[in-house]
């Protein structure tokens, strides 16, 4: 129901645990060639998980993440569908190969875009406007 504000621990641990991995995701980008861009998203991510945890994000902003990190996995996913099998991506966590590396880098954003959509429809249902 709009503006039934009620605490859920379950959704407030499961930010916490986004947001640590988030943060360790934007901490892994350090040897990335290209960092910042890598290191924004995640890090932006992180940030809006841990104020969820107050219930206070607008919902405009982990919207707009989503989409963002959406668009940058569609730009990802021609060189990755049907080119690069799933269970690739699990064979080692050192860079094998650009293929394996891209599919990281898209699945790395789809869990961005999925959360922060989440976190968005979650403040929307609360009743807050949308900006």
């Amino acid at each position: 129901m709009p503006g039934d504000w009620r605490p859920n621990l379950g959704w407030t641990v499961a930010n916490v645990v986004a947001a640590v991995l988030f943060a360790a995701s934007v901490a892994v980008q350090i040897n990335d060639p290209d960092p910042l861009p890598w290191m924004a998203i995640y890090g932006g991510a992180a940030i809006i998980a841990l104020l969820e945890c107050t219930r206070r994000v607008r919902p405009v902003f982990p919207a707009l993440l989503s989409v963002t990190a959406l668009g940058w996995a569609a730009t990802i996913a021609p060189r990755v569908i049907g080119k690069v099998p799933f269970a690739e991506m699990f064979g080692g966590f050192e860079m094998k190969n650009v293929g394996i590396e891209e599919s990281r880098e898209m699945y790395g954003l789809l869990l961005v875009a999925l959360w922060m959509a989440a976190v968005a429809l979650a403040g929307w249902r609360r009743g807050k406007l949308p900006g």
